[in-house]
């Protein structure tokens, strides 16, 4: 299952860039994050993995991050032509996710944000996953939905309903 989804930020990609490799702002924003502790490497960085605990409501779902892809490596100094690429992949029980995001600067203060996604399942879950691409989509949509109101608004998920 692939599926590709975009969002306009209106905050300059340097300040967006920011928010997202700051680990202390993930909870702000990942709805149901409960943890997210790398286990080898240091956060952010290529190779880097990490065991990553989601809650939604009395279900928990427990699965390894692994960044594949950071570019360019030092985001000190980028120009605003260039863009932003960081990858991950996420395998759980029965999933394995590869998510590729592209940030580019969206005229003088605005950034998009590109998601690219693609989920392989095996096991009980290769029957269903056909039946659960609204999910994942949705899922995906109301993360990339959630950062956008935290990085403009301030808007904290553990503060609201739902």
């Amino acid at each position: 299952m692939k599926f590709t989804i975009s969002i306009e930020i209106a905050l300059p990609r340097e300040e967006v860039i920011q928010l997202l490799g700051d680990p202390a702002h993930r909870p702000k924003w990942l709805r149901g994050l409960v943890l997210h502790e790398p286990v080898r490497g240091a956060d952010g960085q290529v190779g880097t993995e990490s065991r990553v605990v989601f809650q939604s409501g009395q279900r928990s779902m427990e699965c390894t991050e692994t960044i594949t892809r950071r570019e360019p490596t030092d985001l000190d100094g980028i120009t605003p032509d260039q863009v932003i690429h960081f990858e991950r992949e996420v395998v759980a029980d029965g999933m394995w996710n590869a998510a590729h995001e592209q940030l580019t600067a969206s005229g003088a203060e605005g950034t998009l944000w590109v998601s690219e996604n693609e989920y392989r399942f095996n096991g009980l879950l290769r029957f269903a996953a056909p039946f659960m691409r609204g999910a994942f989509i949705k899922q995906t949509r109301q993360h990339m939905q959630d950062f956008k109101s935290y990085a403009e608004d301030g808007a904290d998920v553990r503060e609201t309903k739902g």
